[in-house]
């Protein structure tokens, strides 16, 4: 049998991953099936759950929330915005980003497929793993990243990466370069890329 949910307890709170193909029928027939693991975390401790994984649908978030909270009075946080757009990555970025001319491509990256622009890059979708995007400004991914992201690739420092969540083993912003263990992407996920005051990647 496929598994489309896998559990990992963290310190401040339990993750509840959910594959990226999972459909919305798989899922609920899962957790259901998963409740009695998640209860077992709990007991007097009422840990918030964090759903990641695949960008859910409005009414996925909603059926995911309402079964939960059925069975236990917890609080139940999600990663994927309950509305699409540029302003469904979460987290507030306090750096300042430069404008410039930027290719939009609708749709998600598949392994093997490469995108190089001589400005910024948005993707309205995924970039799988396999997959490039090169800008010589920012690139932004209104979806997961998991390929390899080259931004300010003719180096421009200033540039950005920006995605729903940043799970690629490397990036590259000028000639920096940050790579990550598949534990490390694990445990922490990152919205934000950019090179510090110091000349190092910087990762929130």
């Amino acid at each position: 049998m496929t598994r489309n949910i896998n559990i990992f307890l963290r310190q401040d709170n339990i993750i509840l991953r959910i594959k990226e193909d999972a459909t919305k029928r798989d899922i609920m027939a899962e957790l259901n099936e998963k409740l009695p693991e998640l209860k077992r975390f709990y007991k007097e401790d009422k840990t918030p759950i964090l759903v990641t994984g695949k960008i859910l649908k409005k009414a996925e978030i909603d059926d995911i929330q309402d079964l939960i909270q059925r069975e236990m009075k917890v609080k139940v946080d999600f990663e994927s915005p309950r509305t699409l757009g540029l302003h469904g990555i979460k987290k507030t970025f306090k750096k300042e980003i430069e404008t410039s001319e930027t290719k939009y491509y609708k749709g998600s990256l598949r392994s093997g497929q490469r995108i190089e622009f001589e400005g910024s890059v948005v993707i309205l979708g995924d970039v799988n793993d396999g997959a490039e995007v090169i800008a010589e400004d920012n690139i932004v991914v209104l979806g997961t990243l998991r390929g390899m992201a080259h931004a300010g690739a003719k180096g421009n420092e200033k540039a950005l990466i920006a995605a729903h969540s940043i799970e690629s083993p490397q990036i590259r912003i000028s000639s920096m370069i940050k790579e990550r263990t598949r534990d490390e992407i694990d445990m922490e996920r990152y919205s934000y890329a950019y090179i510090s005051d110091e000349g190092v990647i910087e990762m929130e």
